[in-house]
């Protein structure tokens, strides 16, 4: 029994443990930064992400699995986020005549206005979350999570 536990304690002080539970842990603390940040503008992280990449598109349409494959989680329920922006006036969902299965998605004008509201402090809110960061940490640290993902 005394084994176990002290098999238990040697696991959970493991380097990788601690880097592990330590980007999980920040990023929840990010995740919840930004939450409090955009519900001013009753939206979530997720409805938010799919607004971003509606506007990189430049005006072009897009379909729920480009906008899937582009969302920060993959856990996402894109059609759900694109049924409620819908809702909100924030994009339109155009099913294709030809092809009934095909969808066009875009953002609407109204969309990008609420994107420009958000922008400034939007900013201001990033900056806020990386304070304590340089510019050179913050580029160690994109280099550093990149090569962890690659």
């Amino acid at each position: 029994m005394n084994n176990e536990n002290e098999k238990r304690k040697s696991v959970k002080s493991t380097l990788p443990f601690q880097t592990i539970n330590n980007l999980l842990f920040t990023g929840n603390w990010v995740y919840e930064k930004s939450a409090e940040h955009l519900k001013q503008y009753a939206l979530s992280v997720e409805q938010y992400n799919v607004l971003l990449i509606l506007n990189n598109l430049n005006g072009e349409p897009a379909n729920l699995s480009t906008i899937q494959d582009s969302m920060t989680s993959k856990m996402s329920n894109t059609t759900r986020l694109v049924e409620k922006l819908r809702l909100k006036g924030l994009l339109t969902r155009e099913q294709s005549l030809e092809n009934r299965r095909k969808v066009e998605i875009k953002i609407t004008e109204k969309g990008n206005l609420l994107l420009n509201e958000i922008e400034e402090t939007q900013l201001r809110k990033e900056k806020e979350i990386v304070k304590n960061l340089t510019k050179r940490d913050l580029e160690t640290l994109n280099k550093l999570l990149n090569k962890l993902r690659s």
